[in-house]
């Protein structure tokens, strides 16, 4: 066995590789040089630097089995091209658990005790103990947002320092948060009831914003916020606002929607404590990145089963038929994920026509996949993607039929079941394209891309006309308009495709309309 390592990796990871294989460092070369090479290794790992595009995965072809990336983010590398070649792509996406969860906690306890700015007033000469008075942690309560593997593990360190835990999660099960002793509360009230709040969710267009001015204002004046997860989840401009006007206590922060910052003012906050990104910066998280992917190479190698797979290469008769119905099983996930209320109770994934019958086991990974990955900040792929759903209890079903595909050759649907009612999606491949078909009861033809404003209503005369004309004294753009109803003069569901996001202020607006009963905008 042969293995190219292109990027520096800890010396721990060489050295199990060098155990049993026969391994060459070649870092820093151009991509000229290592497609040449390519071709004489069985395995290529790589850092975030060297880019593993078709043209390199094409020249280590046939001999080329995995590309292993020391690290969480799979940008730099054509993990589609890697899939259709038959190349696993594996990764190490939890190797820095523990070191951003020790790493909220010390933002916590640093943040309720003033710990960086009685550092620099002492450091400076001064001895100003009255001006540094802190609270304790102790029998406070602790919101974490968002409780997959890092959230968890916060969770768990909080209640070792006495902490109350309260969580937000849709898609965390009653039995998984039992376990943990930690509520389960709506986010509204999460942030009413907490001192401390920590969010740990992916950046997303549905998690963008995630705490902005709306939610700064349920916070209570002396609650702090926490944030080693990802800029942008939290609006540094309303964080700022809140803590210039005294209705937050102060904020740490790991993060910035601008790496590195560049004349942030909340860096200039006497209220704010921040570090340089540093949640996986660690040295046992660099040992593990290396151990992991080495360890899942060589597992590749002797063809055993891997934990951190992310992609999943099909079997060819299989492939042509269900490849293209990957990309539409996510997006009805994705859809679904933005329209349910309330918390997910289970899920039940559909198959008819042609692609009932193989093996549609990648078709409900990457359902789930669309409903997991925008709330969890664990990274989900088809690989992975049932044993997240599994390690939340969440429970997924599969039905098949070879016919009921209403005219076209296969259909997928979704059906989700939450507290707040059941969402159904469904949709089919037209020209190579994801089409969605059906939402709720209602049959529309939508290619999902961009933003959609959906609203049900009350079909009657100038109702489209009114939130066509309001969404263009705003000058936002429509690219599209699909109606379904259930009968003429009946309930309604109208998608409009729009150039933009509207603002919830017009949103709202829009829903004051005679006969408008919901207005929902969901992103593609």
């Amino acid at each position: 066995m042969r293995v190219l390592v292109a990027d520096g990796i800890a010396p721990e990871g060489l050295e199990l590789l060098r155990a049993s294989a026969e391994v060459d460092v070649r870092t820093g070369r151009p991509a000229a040089e290592l497609r040449e090479i390519l071709g004489e290794y069985d395995a290529l790992v790589v850092r975030s630097q060297t880019q593993v595009t078709e043209d390199l995965l094409a020249a280590g072809l046939p001999r080329l089995k995995v590309v292993g990336r020391a690290g969480i983010g799979v940008d730099n590398i054509d993990v589609e091209a890697a899939t259709r070649y038959g190349v696993l792509v594996v990764n190490a996406p939890a190797a820095n658990t523990i070191s951003a969860a020790e790493h909220t906690i010390a933002l916590m306890l640093a943040l309720a005790r003033h710990i960086p700015q009685a550092h620099v007033s002492l450091k400076a000469g001064k001895w100003e103990r009255g001006k540094f008075l802190g609270v304790e942690v102790r029998g406070k309560t602790l919101g974490v947002v968002g409780l997959g593997k890092i959230g968890t593990e916060v969770a768990r360190r909080a209640q070792a320092l006495e902490m109350h835990v309260v969580a937000y999660d849709p898609f965390v099960t009653a039995d998984y948060a039992a376990k943990l002793e930690v509520r389960r509360l709506p986010l509204d009230e999460l942030l009413r009831v907490s001192d401390f709040v920590t969010v740990h969710t992916p950046l997303t267009p549905t998690t963008e914003g995630l705490i902005g001015a709306r939610e700064l204002v349920l916070l209570k004046p002396t609650a702090r916020l926490v944030n080693c997860a990802r800029g942008g989840l939290i609006d540094e401009v309303a964080l700022l606002d809140a803590l210039r006007a005294g209705r937050l206590a102060g904020a740490a922060l790991d993060v910035f929607a601008e790496e590195p910052p560049r004349s942030n003012p909340l860096l200039e906050h006497p209220a704010v404590i921040a570090t340089p990104h540093l949640g996986a910066s660690t040295e046992e998280a660099q040992v593990r990145v290396a151990v992991d992917v080495a360890e899942q190479v060589l597992a590749v190698l002797r063809d055993q089963p891997v934990r951190y797979a992310v992609n999943l290469p099909m079997r060819a008769e299989a492939a042509g038929v269900l490849w293209p119905y990957l990309a539409l099983a996510e997006k009805l996930g994705g859809l679904c994920v933005q329209l349910i209320e309330g918390q997910l109770s289970s899920v039940e994934v559909s198959y008819s026509g042609e692609i009932a019958e193989h093996d549609t086991s990648p078709l409900k990974a990457a359902v789930i996949k669309g409903l997991l990955e925008p709330i969890t900040e664990e990274h989900i792929n088809i690989v992975n993607a049932q044993l997240v759903a599994k390690s939340r209890r969440l429970h997924i079903t599969e039905q098949k039929r070879t016919d009921g595909a209403n005219g076209h050759t296969s259909m997928v649907g979704v059906r989700a079941e939450a507290t707040g009612g059941v969402v159904e999606v469904a949709g089919t491949i037209v020209r190579g394209e994801p089409h969605i078909l059906r939402i709720g009861e209602y049959w529309v033809d939508v290619v999902p891309q961009g933003y959609a404003l959906l609203s049900r209503h009350r079909d009657r005369p100038g109702v489209i006309g009114r939130v066509g004309t309001l969404l263009g004294q705003h000058d936002i753009n429509i690219s599209y308009m699909q109606v379904g109803r259930l009968a003429p003069r009946g309930q309604a569901l109208m998608v409009l495709g729009i150039d933009e996001p509207v603002s919830d202020e017009l949103r709202q607006q829009i829903l004051g309309f005679p006969d408008m009963q919901y207005v929902k905008l969901v992103r593609f």
